[in-house]
């Protein structure tokens, strides 16, 4: 592609610019709005700056990626409530023989998981396990969480679903999912075995240090003392229980919002002391049925109140706790058949071995994804919506911005004059041409971060 006239190359670069040092450094002093609004911010001025007209800015948005993103996050979402990441946790310490034999676990777990799950719900979620591990066997974490991060993003080469970059890289060269899986394997798992031993060498002094195993019943965490995400690939701040619902973090709110548990508390010990009264011994069996009945009735007011309030979305901080904190004690009052739940469980695992079977096969990656997310939303035969609130919409959003703000930038002819440059030095049948493209991959993708490169080396490539 020929260079662009100069104005709109210098404001297509000047909007692709701003959305580069957003994306890498979302809180920059002058403009802290964060990656996903910089990225909105960058599109918003491709189509200002006339770099590109509204029209090519919808059709630069690329359907399938995000289709194939959010399929993948409900995914995530419905395999992390059916406890799979719980057995994983697990995994990593059962019959376990030592620190290295732990580090080395670590990393062929993360490896798998990440290129099954995403690298993403991989680290948040086997961060917590990781660090209970260690916290047990008085062990030194940063070789343990330095092993998760590494392997997990080794691993999460692997396959399509790995990580946004490779859905970018493989929908658009139209790769299919067992081409992909038989290319990139044999690299990944040398990788994993690399850095396992560079990891061992690094450390192995620290891991072979014997210290004394700590008091158990000092060490040893409950399971419900694990802090589960319910994670989706970017809704980190999810709220699933009361304190994360009120900003406990806050010091101006610390004191509120400890009196309103408070009350919480106090409204439920003077609801379980009237039904105490009620079902205690009485005077007459008039006056106890008549309690009982007053106390169910009590309770089932309290209970559409708080289904109301949840379904407000304008309801205050303080209504939305009370709702949810009342919500979770009927939950546990009236917790789910255990066949039920193995039911439920095992459908979800089933459901995901067929979403994998069809990618294998060579079907459309984006609405195979969509079809498991959408059986295990029927499935799960409840109202989907805290499931779905689950899900990285800020992603999605950020990704139709770098879509727009990536193809102005490939309007201005800077992508494809640096390739043409590039390119006879960067032949992929000779070996030194894949060292320096890989070269240069390794540092764009560090400095302009991983999915933008992608993007552009791809663009560049075809013009």
């Amino acid at each position: 592609m020929a260079m662009a006239v100069s104005v709109k190359l210098v404001l297509g670069s000047i909007a692709f610019a701003i959305f580069w040092v957003l994306a890498v450094f979302p809180a920059v002093p002058f403009l802290p709005i964060g990656r996903t609004a910089g990225s909105l911010l960058g599109a918003m001025l491709m189509v200002i700056f006339c770099v590109i007209t509204p029209d090519q800015a919808y059709d630069a948005i690329d359907l399938p990626i995000l289709g194939l993103l959010f399929g993948t996050m409900v995914v995530s979402i419905y395999l992390e409530r059916a406890d799979l990441f719980k057995y994983l946790g697990k995994l990593l310490s059962w019959k376990s023989i030592g620190a290295k034999d732990l580090l080395c676990r670590i990393c062929l777990i993360s490896a798998i998981s990440s290129s099954l799950f995403t690298n993403d719900t991989t680290c948040v979620v086997l961060t917590e396990f990781v660090l209970k591990i260690a916290r047990q066997h008085n062990l030194p974490p940063h070789p343990f969480l330095l092993a998760l991060a590494s392997s997990a993003n080794i691993g999460s080469s692997a396959t399509p679903i790995g990580n946004p970059q490779n859905l970018v890289i493989a929908l658009e060269s139209k790769i299919s999912f067992g081409d992909f899986v038989l290319g990139i394997l044999p690299a990944m798992l040398v990788g994993v075995l690399v850095n396992a031993l560079i990891l061992l060498c690094m450390y192995w002094r620290l891991l072979s240090v014997q210290k004394d195993e700590e008091d158990a019943t000092l060490e040893v965490v409950a399971e419900e003392d694990v802090n589960f995400h319910q994670f989706s690939p970017a809704t980190m701040s999810h709220a699933t229980s009361l304190n994360e619902i009120v900003n406990i973090d806050s010091p101006a709110n610390v004191k509120g919002n400890i009196g309103h548990v408070e009350t919480l508390r106090n409204r439920i010990r003077n609801e379980n002391e009237l039904h105490r009264t009620s079902s205690a011994g009485s005077e007459s069996s008039a006056n106890s049925n008549g309690s009982k009945d007053l106390t169910s009735e009590l309770h089932s007011q309290r209970m559409d109140e708080n289904q109301n309030i949840l379904s407000n979305g304008n309801a205050s901080m303080d209504e939305l706790g009370d709702a949810v904190f009342m919500q979770s004690l009927d939950e546990k009052e009236n917790p789910t058949p255990k066949w039920k739940w193995l039911l439920w469980k095992t459908c979800v695992y089933l459901v995901t071995i067929g979403m994998l079977i069809s990618l294998l096969m060579g079907l459309n990656m984006s609405w195979t994804a969509i079809a498991a997310a959408v059986a295990l939303v029927v499935l799960d035969f409840k109202d989907a919506r805290p499931s779905l609130e689950k899900v990285s919409y800020s992603l999605l959003i950020f990704f139709c911005g770098m879509f727009i703000t990536v193809d102005g930038f490939n309007k201005t002819g800077i992508p494809s004059a640096v390739w043409d440059l590039m390119e006879p030095y960067a032949k992929i049948d000779h070996v030194s041409g894949i060292a320096v493209l890989a070269l240069v991959i390794l540092v764009l993708s560090n400095v302009a971060s991983n999915v933008p490169t992608g993007m552009l080396i791809r663009s560049a490539a075809y013009l």
